[in-house]
């Protein structure tokens, strides 16, 4: 992850000699810092895709695209919402749907619907021999997000609160019940069960995403995470998405 958390999200996934994008939510000056660091830039990309609609996931997208001229996908509603096809040339923006798989560069991406504020989803990508799933801003776990996120062989998931500090917290009463809403984010303790639910022998490797650095502490989530995953089996490496600085590079 070359970004977690509300001050922006931005997350490489490449397989050979391709490369997305999903989300980007620092400016193209961070994006393309980060990248360095990754050893890419932003002329590797074959797209970018878009969860939804916030700043925070959204802040780099139009002057990324518009240097590289790769595509941009996004969801209808994110489309609207944040001017897209004003602000870049006719055809460059590509709508994408819930439940229907579409290819980039090699690469399969299937968008599904997550629980947010406001239209947003997570993606699968699969390149035939490993899948991603990520789903990073959503409050509440349906049927739909398992089906998709099981037997991924990398997740990233929100382990955005600890509930008592959220509510013992300087957050204004509305903004937490926001946060703990079945549309806010998921608190450690609920992203510990999904990953019960999602546990498998396949599965290698977590990253617990878009941290609260007010009402989180990174030994929280981690601690949290390992419970669940020690009572699944098998061995898997967890670790943290940051806002300030890339996190580790996932080799499956």
């Amino acid at each position: 992850m070359l970004s977690s958390g509300s001050d922006g999200n931005a997350t490489l996934v490449a397989s050979g000699d391709s490369s997305l994008l999903i989300d980007a939510g620092l400016s193209l000056i961070e994006l393309t810092r980060r990248m360095e660091i990754a050893r890419t830039g932003p002329y590797a990309l074959d797209a970018v895709l878009i969860s939804h609609d916030h700043y925070d996931h959204v802040k780099g997208a139009v002057p990324l695209c518009r240097r590289t001229g790769v595509p941009l996908y996004a969801s209808r509603a994110t489309i609207k919402a944040s001017g897209l096809t004003r602000a870049l040339p006719a055809g460059q923006v590509r709508e994408l749907r819930p439940d229907t798989p579409f290819g980039v560069a090699g690469l399969t991406v299937t968008p599904f619907a997550v629980p947010h504020d406001t239209f947003t989803v997570g993606f699968t990508i699969s390149d035939g021999e490993a899948t991603v799933g990520l789903a990073t801003d959503l409050g509440s776990v349906t049927l739909d997000v398992l089906s998709h996120l099981a037997g991924c062989d990398v997740l990233v998931l929100e382990s955005n609160h600890d509930e008592d500090m959220l509510e013992r917290g300087p957050y204004p009463p509305h903004l937490k019940r926001r946060i703990g809403s079945p549309l806010g984010h998921l608190s450690n303790a609920d992203t510990a069960e999904l990953v019960r639910s999602l546990g498998h022998p396949g599965l290698r490797h977590l990253v617990l995403a878009h941290l609260s650095r007010t009402n989180n502490r990174p030994e929280l989530p981690l601690q949290a995470a390992g419970e669940a995953l020690g009572e699944c089996g098998g061995e898997v490496s967890v670790s943290l998405g940051w806002h300030d600085h890339p996190g580790e590079l996932i080799v499956v």
